[in-house]
Formats: structure tokens, sequence, C-alpha cells
């Protein structure tokens, strides 16, 4: 029994995978066939590493380095990059922001999905939405009316160790996880349809302490 199966990679990637004669699966059993494609699916997912996400004490470092720029002339490039942090939002749901997604009572933001992910409210520290009403005060339109391309060139001035601008996202989910180890509660928070796409940050937690449980 031949087959092919593509499987998204990466961003936008595909890889065919070929199956050909499953012991125990005939032409006769497309059912087995299924589920030994999503399995393959689920083990060719993107995978997460140390590289990919910043740990509790980097993110600490950047956070308060970040801080001192609250209320300077770098205040939009500051508040961009604690935005990200705080809420795991993708670069372009960041730049997406309306002022009128901002509920300044209950101190949230709502971050509307792109990718068919859902719209979700992120709740923030005080001291980060007043920094971003003296910001609204200043600008016209979006908070961060700038170009994808402009967001890079302010993350590579910025960041403290050179990982992409994803990897705040990775960051958010990764400490949500870990304080609360709710992985539907992570979910949401990222705005993921799919608890698949989620997974990724149970996989890694669980691995990293199994292996250091059984080594050491």
């Amino acid at each position: 029994l031949w087959c092919i199966a593509l499987v998204p990679v990466g961003r936008g990637g595909l890889v065919a995978l070929f199956f050909f004669q499953f012991q125990g699966i005939s032409e006769n059993s497309p059912k087995e066939l299924s589920k030994v494609i999503r399995y393959i699916c689920y083990m060719a997912r993107y995978q997460l590493n140390q590289k990919k996400f910043f740990n509790s004490t980097e993110a600490g470092m950047l956070e308060a380095a970040l801080k001192r720029y609250l209320y300077s002339s770098e205040q939009r490039d500051a508040l961009l990059i604690l935005f990200a942090l705080r809420t795991g939002a993708r670069a372009q749901e960041l730049l997406n922001i309306e002022c009128n997604d901002f509920d300044f009572d209950s101190c949230t933001v709502l971050i509307r999905g792109i990718k068919r992910s859902n719209d979700r409210e992120i709740p923030l520290p005080d001291w980060l939405m007043k920094a971003m009403q003296s910001h609204l005060k200043r600008v016209e339109g979006k908070p961060f009316d700038i170009s994808y391309q402009r967001l890079n060139q302010i993350w590579l001035y910025w960041r403290p160790f050179p990982k992409n601008f994803h990897a705040l996202r990775h960051t958010f989910a990764m400490e949500l996880y870990l304080r609360t180890r709710d992985i539907k509660l992570v979910q949401i928070a990222l705005g993921h349809r799919n608890i698949q796409n989620t997974m990724i940050y149970l996989d890694y937690v669980y691995s990293r302490n199994e292996l250091r449980r059984i080594l050491f």
C-alpha cells in the first residue's frame, strides 16, 4: 500500500512523507492508515528548545531594562517589546492592536487572532497599562503604527540575546505553563484553536524534567 502525506512543518513548509506496506494495514483498513498518518503528523510537529525562548532570568533582565524607558523618547519601542512579553501576541497581532482594544478599567487588551487563531483578552499589570495610557496621549491611530520590517529592526536593536521576536511568545507561554501546569489555559491565552499546537510546551517541560529525574 503506497500513499503520500503532506505534513506542515515550520512556517508554511510542507514535507512529503511516503508510506508503503505497513504491517497489518491493508487497502481495506483506511482507519488504521489514518491513525498512522495522524501519529506521524504529530511527531513532525514543531519542536521547542532553549534557543527559542527566554528563561526566567533572561526574561527578568529584559523586562527590567525596558521598564527604564517607559517614560522616555523610547517609550513606544519599550512598550512594543513588553506587550509581546506580557501577552504572547504574535508580531502582526501587536501591530494590529487598535486604541479601542484596551480596557483600562479592567486592565486588559484584546488581541485579535491571525492565522485562524482565536481572539482573546489578556490581563496586564497596572504599571504597563499606565505607561500605555501615557503613550496613547502622544500618538494618533494605532499604538504601534509601524511596519513589520521596522518591528524587526527595533527588536534587533533591543534584544539582549540572539533570539528572534517570536521567542517572546514562547516565553510568555512557557512561564504561564510553568506557573499553572494548565495546558488548556495556555491554549486559550495563545489563541490556538487546536490544542496540539500548544502541546509543545508540555512536551518540552515533561521531557526535560523526566530526563533530569532519570539521569541525575
